[in-house]
């Protein structure tokens, strides 16, 4: 019963699958025909032009610079931490397991240019990458009217060292990075958010090459005490909503008295919203106040959900966070509102919608490593093994796998 916006994937896909089919055989020539037909923009390459990338960070203005530096920065800490150092494992004399964490060789990451511009979805997306140590990245973000990105893409793009941007949105933009053009080699990971059409070309491709969470429309979850600010969860429900008229807002609360100060909230908070058309579309469409017994209730409800954001401003905050087994990303007490976590909290916000974090994680410097383990026994540490690989594999009927080990081990004369 609990509210989200229905998004059939598997139908969008046999939308763009002949999209991506001839990129992936015709290359440039198909993505820059697409590029016309649905941006209106004709383009002689996709590739951006290193002076319009220069050109975007001389002209950035400079609190926009300083708050991208400073976003950075957290970012850079965050990610620093995260990524894992090679682990040891001894398993008896002369036998080590070592599992190495590699990155990626090259990296696609698309940017989102459809009703917002996005230039923080650059630095969530590519800091990670450039933590994890991935020699190449491009990013592609749909042309504007002067056939280059939004210029503030193109500067945090600069500002980040990023010197391969194409101009190319939509499913072509996803087969371009995917299959490779004259303009822009084959990626092995493709990360970004971006519309239906962006997330099934994603999912199309999955296999040639590994990707983030399927995004869809945003979404966030307050769980709410009476000891909750109706003025601050309004106004997160309206920050939210202002993303996408599908976006979801669902408030939980143990207080129906709070659920009606939140409604009187909202009233002027709403008629002063930039984007009031917008944010009334997504509060009468796909949200809800869900009234609970108690604060257990409360986060099985959540649970249940598993909302891309969750906001707690309830007693005891810390503790119920705790608690939580299914959010994208959890911001605890009333002064850690989600717009934090979208900028400069120093997490990421590109994470997982549709009900996806039940088993999925957002993205991190993780998203672009991968664990190789080194495995290295000496004979008398491969001897020891010997007879319990003699039974696994009469067991699996798998004769050559037991002569490989008895090759090099041949069995003691009785």
């Amino acid at each position: 019963m609990l509210p989200r916006a229905g998004l059939d994937v598997e139908a969008a896909i046999e939308k763009v699958r002949p999209i991506c089919d001839d990129v992936r055989h015709r290359g440039t020539d198909a993505v820059r025909e697409y590029t016309l037909r649905f941006d209106g923009v004709e383009l002689a390459t996709t590739r951006v032009p290193a002076a319009a990338l220069a050109g975007a960070l001389d002209a950035l203005a400079p609190d926009l610079r300083a708050a991208m530096e400073e976003t950075i920065r957290r970012l850079r800490l965050v990610c620093r931490a995260q990524r894992p150092a090679d682990v040891v494992t001894s398993l008896g004399e002369g036998a080590t397991v070592t599992e190495r964490y590699v990155a990626v060789g090259r990296a696609g990451v698309y940017v989102p240019g459809g009703l917002v511009t996005y230039p923080s979805s650059v630095l969530m997306n590519v800091v990670p990458a450039q933590v994890a140590g991935v020699p190449q990245i491009a990013v592609a973000s749909p042309p504007q009217e002067n056939g280059l990105p939004s210029p503030a893409v193109l500067a945090a793009c600069a500002l980040l060292g990023v010197e391969e941007v194409h101009a190319a949105g939509g499913a072509q933009a996803i087969a371009m990075l995917g299959y490779g053009t004259a303009d822009c080699a084959p990626v092995d990971t493709i990360t970004g958010p971006g519309n239906i059409y962006v997330a099934a070309a994603k999912r199309l491709l999955l296999g040639t090459i590994s990707t983030d969470a399927e995004a869809g429309p945003t979404e966030i979850a307050i769980i709410a005490d009476d000891t909750a600010d109706p003025e601050f969860v309004a106004a997160d429900l309206i920050a939210q909503a202002e993303h996408d008229p599908l976006a979801a807002c669902l408030l939980i609360t143990t207080d129906p008295g709070l659920a009606d100060r939140v409604d009187k909230a909202l009233e002027p908070q709403i008629a002063a919203a930039r984007h009031r058309e917008r944010v009334q579309a997504a509060l009468a469409g796909q949200s809800a106040c869900v009234l609970v017994d108690d604060i257990d209730a409360a986060l099985a409800t959540s649970d249940a959900w598993a909302p891309e954001h969750l906001e707690i401003q309830a007693q005891a905050a810390a503790a119920l966070a705790r608690r939580v087994r299914n959010a994208g990303a959890i911001f605890v007490g009333p002064y850690a509102p989600v717009s934090l976590g979208d900028y400069l909290a120093g997490s990421n916000h590109v994470l997982p919608t549709g009900g996806t974090a039940r088993h999925t994680a957002g993205l991190s410097v993780l998203t672009f490593l991968r664990a190789i383990h080194l495995v290295e026994y000496e004979r008398d540490a491969l001897a020891e093994v010997a007879p319990h690989i003699d039974a696994l594999g009469g067991a699996e009927d798998l004769a050559a796998h037991v002569a490989a080990v008895r090759v090099r081990i041949p069995r003691a004369e009785p």
